[in-house]
C-alpha cells in the first residue's frame, strides 16, 4: 500500500472541526455507525468507523466522505502501486481523526512523528491499486465533554483505491480501509 503524510497548518489552511452540526458521536453511540449515509457507499465503513471510536483506540473520528473519483484515468498508476490498465475507475473516502484521551498525538511535531511511523506501517501492507495520504491539520471542537485547545491538531486520512471497474474499485477501496483502521487500533507502537 503507499502511503504519505503532510502538514498543513497555516493561516488560509483547512481545519478540522469536530463541533460542526452534524457530528455524530460514534464514541458513546458506536450502534449509530451503520445508520450513517457514508456507509452505503463503502463496504466495512461501519465497521471500520466502529473500530476508531472502540474503547481501546487510540482516536476518534468526527467525520467522513465517501465518493466515486471523476476522470479516474488521469490517476498515476505509479502512486496507487497500480498497472495502468487497473485504473479506469476509482473511489476514495476521508476520515477526520483526533486524538483520543491518551491519543497519540498533541501538537504537529508528534502528529507528523506518528504520520511518519504510521506511513512505514502501512507501506509495508501487501495491497495495490491503493494509498493512505495522512493530512495534519489544526484542530478546533467546543462540545460539553471535550475542549481541545487552539493548538490541538488532528489529521485527516485520505484512502483512494482503484480497479478496472467501479465495484473493483470500491472493493479495493474496502480493502484499504481495513487495512487502514485494523493497523491503527491494532499496533501498540503507533498509540
Amino acid at each position: 500500500m503507499e502511503a504519505d503524510w503532510e502538514v498543513e497548518i497555516g493561516p488560509g489552511a483547512p481545519i478540522i472541526d469536530a463541533s460542526w452540526a452534524g457530528l455524530v458521536d460514534l464514541r458513546q453511540r458506536p450502534e449509530l455507525a451503520p445508520g450513517l449515509p457514508e456507509v452505503d457507499a463503502l463496504p466495512g465503513l461501519a465497521e471500520g468507523l466502529m473500530r476508531l471510536n472502540g474503547a481501546g483506540s487510540p482516536v476518534w473520528t468526527a467525520k467522513c466522505d465517501v465518493w466515486v473519483v471523476p476522470n479516474a484515468d488521469e490517476l498515476d498508476p505509479y502512486e496507487l502501486d497500480a498497472d495502468p490498465g487497473s485504473v479506469a475507475a476509482a473511489a476514495a473516502c476521508y476520515i477526520d481523526l483526533l486524538p483520543g484521551a491518551s491519543g497519540p498525538w498533541s501538537e504537529p511535531e508528534t502528529a507528523a512523528t506518528w504520520c511518519r511511523r504510521f506511513c512505514d506501517q502501512l507501506s509495508s501492507a501487501k495491497l495495490s491499486n491503493c494509498r493512505v495520504d495522512l493530512i495534519v491539520r489544526r484542530a478546533v471542537m467546543a462540545l460539553e465533554t471535550d475542549v481541545l485547545e487552539s493548538g490541538s491538531v488532528g489529521i485527516t486520512a485520505y484512502l483512494t483505491a482503484c480497479g478496472g471497474t467501479e465495484e473493483e474499485a470500491n472493493q479495493m477501496l474496502g480493502r484499504a480501509l481495513r487495512a487502514f483502521t485494523g493497523a491503527l487500533a491494532g499496533d501498540s507502537t503507533l498509540k
